[in-house]
């Protein structure tokens, strides 16, 4: 297969920054390592953060010295460098870094994606270990599918099952779908299912709104009434506030399989939430809530960076579209592409596990 030559923003913004340090370092060798380094990486064939170790190292990458491969360590792993910031800042007068990493970072391009998908050389998921799509939105709410088209699309990509999460009564400006409603809706999949029965299972869902204080929008009697219940933020993802809190409350709340979209990134419109991930990841792994990497290709929610952050707390991981429309559905290719670059081993993924499984996995958290 050819190669494929990325433009992953990852390695655009490493490389802005390894060339504002040159742009500051007296010492012309060193200018000239950081300048070499920065070309190579912006040239490189996959993201960089690919070949981070499991120690924290960087695999040798011909042209990053091992001074630029301490500063890429610093941004993979953090978002920032101090060793950057502490050189501008030393300057006269004070020098600027360009693109700031951690809001643009780590979105991988249809080539970046290809790539991953193709790359023996990478743990974690392919898409033939993909069984069925855990988020996505019907014309019950702001989706644009009827449920007969989500089946027929989940056929197509032969799947065993996927799951319909409209947005909850509670949000409202997404259409969000009453309880009465909600019983319409279960009985047409009643009877999809049994037309479709020993081939292919609709999940009854619901996407469920995280309030700012970390309570669920649906009481916990509601909540029992699905199969799968997503609980995402879509409020005060602007606020420079920790919210920490926030999410430990609800990988904890009763009734709640998936933290969708968490960190609530938005390119080109907004960086995300700030939040000690490694206390939410943490709470997640206690309580067998599984972290989404959503696929949308405006999210990529988590990114394969604070996956293996996750990875290594001992969590389980859900891999979506999030689509609204079929033609969406080729979003949770970018989703499986983020886990293989996290080395998400498919036992860690719920929608690489058979239906029983999955199934007694939800009933279990429902509880």
């Amino acid at each position: 297969m050819p190669s494929h030559r990325t433009h992953d923003e990852g390695n655009s913004a490493i490389a802005d920054l390894l060339r504002a340090l040159a742009s500051v370092e007296a010492a012309p060798p060193l200018r000239a390592k950081y300048l070499e380094a920065a070309v190579a990486i912006a040239a490189l064939g996959r993201p960089i953060a690919a070949l981070l170790r499991p120690d924290g190292s960087l695999e040798p990458v011909a042209g990053v010295s091992p001074a630029a491969a301490r500063v890429v360590v610093e941004i993979v792993t953090t978002g920032s460098s101090p060793t950057v910031e502490r050189a501008l800042a030393r300057s006269r007068p004070p020098a600027r870094s360009g693109r700031a990493p951690a809001a643009r970072d780590t979105f991988l391009d249809d080539a970046a994606v290809a790539a991953m998908l193709a790359d023996p050389t990478l743990a974690g998921p392919s898409l033939a270990d993909y069984r069925g799509d855990l988020q996505m939105h019907s014309t019950y709410s702001d989706g644009s599918q009827p449920l007969e088209a989500i089946v027929a699309t989940a056929l197509a990509r032969g799947y065993e099952f996927a799951a319909v999460t409209d947005h909850g009564y509670g949000l409202p400006v997404a259409h969000g779908v009453s309880m009465a409603r909600l019983d319409e809706q279960h009985r047409e999949i009643d009877g999809l299912n049994a037309a479709h029965a020993g081939r292919f299972r609709l999940i009854k869902g619901i996407e469920a709104n995280i309030r700012p204080d970390g309570t669920i929008d649906m009481t916990p009697p509601e909540l029992r009434r699905l199969e799968i219940v997503v609980a995402a933020p879509h409020g005060a993802l602007q606020s420079q506030a920790d919210q920490t809190a926030r999410f430990v409350a609800a990988v904890r709340a009763p009734g709640v399989h998936i933290l969708g979209h968490p960190r609530g990134r938005k390119r080109g419109v907004r960086a995300g939430v700030r939040v000690d991930w490694d206390r939410v990841f943490e709470a997640a792994a206690r309580t067998a809530v599984a972290i989404e990497i959503d696929g949308d290709p405006r999210r990529q929610d988590i990114d394969h960076v604070l996956a293996r952050r996750a990875l290594d707390a001992g969590c389980l991981f859900a891999l979506d579209s999030d689509a609204h429309a079929t033609d969406e559905w080729a979003f949770a290719d970018i989703a499986v592409a983020h886990a293989r670059l996290a080395g998400i081993p498919c036992e860690r993924i719920i929608n690489c596990w058979p239906l029983d499984v999955l199934l007694e996995w939800a009933a279990g958290l429902r509880a």
